[in-house]
This record gives C-alpha cells, structure tokens and sequence, in this order.
C-alpha cells in the first residue's frame, strides 16, 4: 500500500474505512474499504483530517471489485435482467418483466468453481416479479487478478443460453374439458372451472371455454377437438385421472394420437398429472388435487409451458427432489422448497 497526500489520490482505492464524527448526529465509516477516490471526495476528506491516507498499489493486472462485479453481472445476464447500483464490490441483477427465472445450474457451478468468484442466484423456475432480486455478484478480494475475471466471463460464454435470464409467460387460449357423468347429467356442481379459470387469468392467458364430457372416450375425444378447432393453444382435461379402471380420460388423450409425456409425477400433490402434446398443443389431464389444494405440480408444469418451453419426461422426473409440498396453513410459495 502506499501512504499519498490527499489532493493526489484521486482514482485511488482505500485501504481501509475512514470513519467521520458528527457531534451529536452521527459516527459512522463515511468513506468504505475499497472506496475509489473522486475529486468530489477531497473537500470532505480534508475536513475529516485526513492529509494523507493509504492506498492500493497501482499494480497493474490487478481490477478493482467493483469492476469485477459489474463485469461478471454483464456476463451472466440474457434477457429480462438490469443491474443494480454497484454498492461494495457488488451488483445485484434485477428482474425487469414477471416471469420465470431460467437458470443454467451447470453455468453456476462452472464459475463458483473458480477461486475468489461469487454467483447466487435464486432456484431455476421460480416465479418472480418485475423488481425483484434475483442473482447476486461479487468477488472476495478487494483487488482481483484480471486474468480470473476474464476466465469466468469465457465459461459464460460457452453456455450458448445465457446463465440467467427471466422468460415471461406467454398468453395462451385455452380450452378446458371437464369430464365425469356425475357433473355431465347435473348430478353434483362442477368445482373445477372456477379454479381453473381463476389460474388461467392470473397467468395472462385467456379461457375460451369450458365443455363437458362424460364418460366416453369418444365424446372426450370430440370436446378436445373443438377446443382446438376453436383456437385453443392449450387444453386441460380434468377428472378421470386415477388408475381406477373406469377413468377414460389418460386413454382418450393417448387415443387422439399425440406424444405421451408421462402419466404421473414425482410431486405431492398432483401424481396423477398426464402431459401430453397433440402436434405443438400441450394437453394436460389434472388431478382431482387441482382443485383443492393451493399450489400443486399443475402450478409448476403449466408456467414453464406458458414461459415456452416443452417439457420432456426428464425434467418431469427432476421435480421428484423438491417435490413434496408440505402444505402450509398458510402458503408462502415460492418463498418456500416446493418445486425447487
């Protein structure tokens, strides 16, 4: 370090905080360790004491903390993401949309691998809205070989996707089929329609209609049809989704030809979960648990759809490790483990 007159430390970086004493108001480090000196810096200084002070060594190849922040904040963000002020070395990414975060967890490994580099994030494909903080930045020391930083921003770059970015839901029609003969003949009042429909619209989309179908493979097969003719980009059959034998609906949605995804989840609740896509259509069959718990895997496959992804059985099966809803009696989700 070096010990440098006030007036010449401009650009500088301190050593330490220096603490300034208000009498009566306030004592607190008015200038922190890591501080780079502004011109603006130097009145206030000399009216603390402070002739001279000591500084970090110029050495060249060495970047200050802050840079380093703002740099791997840049290297990691894709679309969706501003940045924070940069306040003591770090930077926070901001959400800029509501959405979904998309997180490549391979991506975060690779650069908290290397010594003295900070990435947190918030878990993949959690909801988040436009404001909120969603990743953090930072390096350990306050002055960092250039060369670590310019080896995280490569492995950045090698994802192809960026390492985090927000994808907001889109607006789909959707078409929703309730079957069972105890709601077709008027028997007992539906209570899936009004869930769904409160779902559809908190998610952007846009409910074209329900129909209902009893139990006959062909008529639920003719219900989904109209949907689509309709318009409908989306389509969620409800009821009929157990292994008793009489629940026609997994064998109606097989039948009109599409590509079975899984019938079943390793999520609680909502095991009985079916995902099928009918060309690019996605075709849902939910369990009766849609209608009466809070959050369900219906939640969690829905939005990743609605954010554009198709799903395949393999990030199906991921969710059995956070899996388990433990039901709260009153729902903090997503502040909480379920679907991380």
């Amino acid at each position: 370090m070096q010990k440098i007159k006030v007036q010449d430390a401009i650009g500088s970086v301190l050593m330490h905080d220096l603490t300034q004493i208000i009498p009566g108001k306030t004592k607190d480090a008015r200038f922190r360790k890591g501080h780079v000196i502004k011109e603006e810096d130097i009145p206030t200084l000399l009216s603390m004491g402070k002739e001279h002070i000591f500084v970090w060594d110029q050495t060249p190849g060495l970047i200050h903390e802050d840079e380093a922040a703002e740099r791997l904040a840049k290297a990691v963000a894709g679309p969706g993401l501003s940045f924070s002020e940069t306040k003591e070395g770090k930077v926070n990414l901001i959400a800029e949309e509501d959405g979904l975060i998309y997180a490549s967890e391979e991506g975060i490994y690779a650069l908290n691998s290397l010594e003295y580099i900070i990435l947190a994030t918030l878990h993949n494909h959690r909801p988040v809205k436009k404001g909120q903080k969603i990743a953090g930045t930072r390096v350990v020391p306050l002055m960092i070989d250039e060369n670590v930083v310019i080896e995280a921003e490569g492995i950045a770059r090698r994802f192809g996707e960026p390492i985090l970015q927000i994808r907001p839901l889109q607006s789909k029609k959707v078409g929703v089929v309730t079957t069972g003969s105890e709601v077709y003949h008027g028997r007992i009042q539906d209570k899936f329609g009004p869930v769904l429909q409160g779902k559809v619209a908190e998610w952007g989309s846009v409910l074209l209609g329900q129909t209902f179908a009893d139990d006959d493979v062909e008529m639920i097969q003719e219900r989904i049809r109209e949907h689509i003719e309709q318009g409908a980009e989306m389509v969620l059959v409800t009821g009929g989704m157990s292994v008793d034998p009489d629940d026609l609906t997994p064998t109606a949605i097989k039948g009109l030809g599409g590509e079975l995804i899984t019938y079943g989840t390793p999520v609680l609740p909502g095991a009985m979960l079916l995902l099928a896509y009918l060309d690019d259509i996605p075709i849902l069959g939910l369990p009766g648990c849609v209608m009466y718990s809070r959050k369900t895997v219906f939640d969690l496959v829905a939005t990743r759809i609605l954010a554009g992804e198709r799903l395949t059985r393999l990030e199906i099966a991921k969710y059995g490790h956070g899996g388990l809803c433990l039901e709260c009696p009153e729902c903090t989700y997503p502040h909480c483990s379920f679907g991380k």
